[in-house]
C-alpha cells in the first residue's frame, strides 16, 4: 500500500538525469556506496537512492520517492533536525 503512494516510473527518474543533485552520500554503505539524489521532473520533485556497483560497472535504484516537507527543509534537499 505504502509503494502505491510512492511509485515513480522509470520514464520520470531517467527523464531527470541531467539534472540530478547529489544530497547525501553512504561510501560505507552496507553493500555498495550509495547516494541519495534529488530530481525534478514534470513539476514534481523526487528522491532517489542509488547504488553504485563500480566493479560491475552499473547503478541500481535502491528506492524513489516523493520528499514528505514534514521530514525535509523547504528546499526538499536538507533534512530537518529531530
Amino acid at each position: 500500500m505504502r509503494l502505491h503512494g510512492r511509485f515513480l516510473d522509470r520514464r520520470s527518474i531517467l527523464g531527470a538525469v541531467q539534472a540530478f543533485e547529489i544530497i547525501e552520500s553512504y561510501p560505507d554503505d552496507k553493500y555498495l556506496p550509495s547516494y541519495l539524489v534529488y530530481g525534478q521532473t514534470d513539476g514534481m520533485t523526487f528522491h532517489v537512492l542509488f547504488a553504485a556497483d563500480v566493479t560491475e560497472d552499473n547503478v541500481r535504484v535502491v528506492t524513489s520517492y516523493r520528499p514528505d516537507p514534514r521530514d525535509w527543509e523547504q528546499d526538499l534537499k536538507t533534512r530537518r533536525k529531530p
